[in-house]
Parts: structure tokens; C-alpha cells; sequence
């Protein structure tokens, strides 16, 4: 049974949400763009993700996907679709998080989640309405539930495959590599950054941008298999969001 607390926070967001999307794409243009693009774009890839969930089944013991409950629209609950990049069974409490020098990553692992191939699946997530192609990056309750008033406003819009606050962290496995507590440092140093960008996304939500981030999101997974000299430049591109204001 939902608490009335609870029911008072899904009002509140679902009315702030008919403030927020008041253009024509927020409203239903991007659900239809949603659902035509990923539609085409799992029927364009079926032979990728045929190759990569093959690959994934022989080169380690588990499931071909990775399946997670994450944080949804209005903080609704939905199970996410990934390609299995860990070993069977590697994600529990206290263990959210994953670094560049995560040993529960198999081989093939880290090469997909390099590419961001792994996040390919999530197209099924979109065509089922539970997400969107552009968005906040969908978390787990165990930090959506501490969200404050203000950062609750990102679950107006439905979570994404990509958006600002991924492309801008798109290393961001770089920098958990050398924290020692890594949960707590994403938590308090990484995500309020990442929310402070997409908040500012969800205030305004149109269709050329939404364009704009998706071309941005393979321009930044082009530029990780850059030579280690020309690549450097590059690099500061998560330490320059964690010292944003």
C-alpha cells in the first residue's frame, strides 16, 4: 500500500512535470521519437546485440544481461537492460559503484563498457516507455531515496540512455579508480554534480538538443580510443565537472 507521504511526493512531481514540459516535444513529440528510434535502432543492431549477447554467454559463466532495479519517472521502479559486463552475481550492497580497476569486470567487460555497448539493450527499456534516449541517468533507490526536494525534479523526465551529466562523466569510472571509498565519493562528490546538469537539462527539453547530446555521446566515446598522447587533453573532462560551482 502506498504511504500518503509517497502519494503526495508522485502528485507534486506530476504537476511540476505539466509546468516543466511545456513545449510540444516535451509533452509528446519525444515519446513518439523515442519509440521510432528505438524501435529502428533494435532492428538495425539485432545483428550487434546477437553478436555481443553470444560473445558475452562464452566468454564467462552468467547471463547474457545484466538486469538492475533502477529509479524511473515520477521514481517509479523499473528493472534496467544491460550486457553483462561483471562476473555472475558481482553487485550487491555496498558494491554500486564500478572503477576502471574493478576486478569483477571480465575482459569483454571492459571493452563494452569502454564502447558503451553494454548500454545498448537499454533501447528495449525505451521502446517499453521506461526510458528515454536523452535523460538523467537513471540510479538505484539506495540513492534516489536521499535525493533532496530540489534534486527530486530530475525524476520528472524519464531516465536516459545518454545526457549531459553522462557525457560530461563519461570517464567517470577513471576517477572511482583512485578513491578509496568509492560509494562515498560518488555519492557526495560525483552524483549532486551530476544532478546539478541534468536539472538544468530537464528545465528545458527540446528536440535540436536532444539531437545535439546523442551526436556528443559518440563524439565522447570516439575521443577515449584516441592515441594515450593525443587523447590527454581530453582527459580532465569529469575533474573539470567535479569542480564546477
Amino acid at each position: 500500500m502506498v504511504s500518503f507521504p509517497a502519494a503526495r511526493r508522485t502528485i507534486t512531481l506530476a504537476h511540476d512535470q505539466l509546468q516543466m514540459a511545456k513545449n510540444f516535444y516535451g509533452r509528446y513529440g519525444k515519446r513518439w521519437f523515442d519509440a521510432a528510434a528505438s524501435a529502428a535502432g533494435l532492428l538495425v543492431l539485432s545483428p550487434v546485440l546477437l553478436g555481443v549477447a553470444i560473445a558475452v554467454r562464452l566468454s564467462s559463466a552468467g547471463p547474457v544481461l545484466f538486469r538492475q532495479v533502477r529509479s524511473g519517472q515520477f521514481g517509479r521502479p523499473f528493472r534496467i537492460f544491460k550486457f553483462r559486463t561483471m562476473i555472475e552475481d558481482a553487485v550487491g550492497p555496498g558494491n554500486l559503484s564500478t572503477a576502471g580497476d574493478d576486478l569483477r569486470v571480465t575482459p569483454l567487460g571492459r571493452w563494452l563498457r569502454k564502447t558503451k555497448i553494454d548500454e545498448l539493450p537499454q533501447l528495449i527499456n525505451v521502446l517499453l516507455g521506461e526510458m528515454s534516449l536523452v535523460g538523467p541517468r537513471p540510479e538505484v533507490p539506495e540513492y534516489t531515496k536521499s535525493y533532496t526536494e530540489k534534486y527530486r525534479r530530475v525524476l520528472l523526465a524519464r531516465p536516459g540512455i545518454t545526457g549531459p551529466a553522462a557525457n560530461a562523466y563519461v570517464r567517470e569510472e577513471e576517477i572511482l579508480a583512485g578513491q578509496g571509498d568509492k560509494e562515498n565519493f560518488y555519492a557526495a562528490e560525483i552524483l549532486p554534480r551530476k544532478l546539478e546538469l541534468d536539472l538544468i537539462y530537464c528545465e528545458d527539453i527540446r528536440f535540436f538538443d536532444d539531437i545535439k547530446l546523442i551526436f556528443h555521446t559518440f563524439r565522447k566515446i570516439f575521443e577515449t580510443f584516441r592515441p594515450a598522447g593525443t587523447d590527454a587533453k581530453n582527459r580532465p573532462d569529469c575533474r573539470a565537472a567535479l569542480r564546477m560551482p
